[in-house]
């Protein structure tokens, strides 16, 4: 019978360090991501480094969002009797909800944006293809541990599913489904229909953004509005357990408010440009100098905000020598004149002196100056 076989492993050691095949695709995902935002921001207008910079904020913000979110909604697998709560820093085990790493990393991208005179709505428009592209990658994270599956199938592209041990990350005999088995049971592969979605979704986002010159931040709604149209469906064929609200998973109580806010602003903003991948203050601090001349212990939001409020202190050591040089040869030149002035005027005569010199015979300098004239 025809299905699609999961790994029985998902973990695999060098000594004693143990290489997760969830957080290898997690990495992976992360770095596609970061190329095709760069190469995108290059494009822009934009600096290379502003993307190393503001990725930094937004990447440990974002894993950090979105354990958070799958901690809360699924309390009852760390919190409780006979659990262990000190399971939930364990990250490598899987579990990130989509919907905390995106709310934490548009924070930790604002931050970053906000440090470096950024525009937000741009660098959001560069990095939708490549978080799309990331989820892409990401999902296969959960085809290694034989998670994020949907109900029971028996379509030809059916799943087989096993229990996996996520202190080990090796299959162990099924606790659920056909127990004592290696293979539980085979259901939808809902991570295979999310990743196959999140690849189209790149696709069509990389396409219309070099057809058409979208809004202020639209380029990051339509990612908004596209995903949460798929994970609306794909949450539909999960059986797994989950918190409901009003009838709903909560997920899709999130993925309609995203949706909503997404749609909302791409009608606002159709039309709205951002001219500039920078704000107004760092275009001006560009213009006036090379930030990247600076220090980084230098650097700081000053520098775009006041360009020009430098104190005097932080003067060009250069410039302050060719002042004083120049301060000095004027005082020269006036002392040189003022003894040359000297020099040609006569000194007042005495008495005695003017007897002596009356016998003498006169000095032809001082006759022609006495005449008024400046012969030889």
């Amino acid at each position: 019978m025809a299905s699609i076989p999961s790994p029985t492993r998902a973990v695999w050691h060098l000594g004693p360090l143990p290489i997760r095949a969830y957080a290898l695709c997690i990495v992976v995902g992360i770095f596609v991501a970061l190329a095709i935002t760069s190469r995108r921001w290059r494009a822009r207008g934009g600096k290379s480094d502003d993307i190393w910079d503001v990725a930094g904020w937004a990447i440990v913000l974002g894993i950090i969002g979105g354990r958070l979110y799958h901690v809360i909604t699924d309390y009852e697998k760390y919190f409780g009797n006979g659990k262990r709560p000190v399971n939930a820093l364990k990250i490598w085990d899987g579990g990130l909800g989509i919907w905390g790493a995106i709310a934490l990393g548009v924070l930790g991208a604002w931050i970053g944006c906000y440090r470096k005179g950024i525009r937000l709505t741009a660098f959001a428009d560069a990095a939708a293809p490549g978080v799309a592209l990331a989820q892409a990658i990401g999902r296969w994270g959960n085809w290694f541990n034989n998670e994020l599956y949907g109900r029971s199938t028996n379509v030809p592209w059916k799943l087989e599913i096993h229990d996996i041990d996520v202190t080990d990350g090796r299959a162990q005999p099924c606790t659920f489904g056909n127990l004592g088995k290696t293979v539980c049971g085979y259901y939808h592969p809902t991570f295979l229909y999310e990743s196959l979605w999140d690849l189209a979704l790149a696709l069509v986002l990389l396409w219309v953004a070099s057809k058409w010159r979208l809004g202020r931040g639209n380029t990051f709604a339509l990612y908004a509005i596209g995903y949460t149209a798929g994970r609306s469906w794909i949450e539909a064929m999960r059986s797994d357990y989950a918190h409901h609200f009003l009838g709903l998973r909560v997920n899709d109580w999130a993925s309609i408010i995203v949706f909503v806010g997404g749609l909302a602003w791409f009608i606002r903003h159709q039309g709205v440009l951002d001219e500039s991948p920078y704000t107004g203050a760092r275009e001006q601090a560009m213009a006036t100098t090379d930030l990247d001349d600076l220090p980084d212990d230098e650097l700081s939001y000053d520098d775009y905000k006041d360009p020009d409020a430098r104190s005097d202190e932080e003067s060009d050591p250069d410039e302050e020598s060719e002042s004083d040089e120049k301060s000095e040869s004027a005082e020269g030149t006036e002392s040189e004149q003022e003894s040359e002035s000297a020099e040609e005027k006569p000194a007042p005569a005495t008495g005695e002196d003017s007897d002596d010199e009356s016998d003498a015979e006169p000095d032809s300098e001082s006759v022609n100056t006495a005449n008024g004239s400046d012969r030889p």
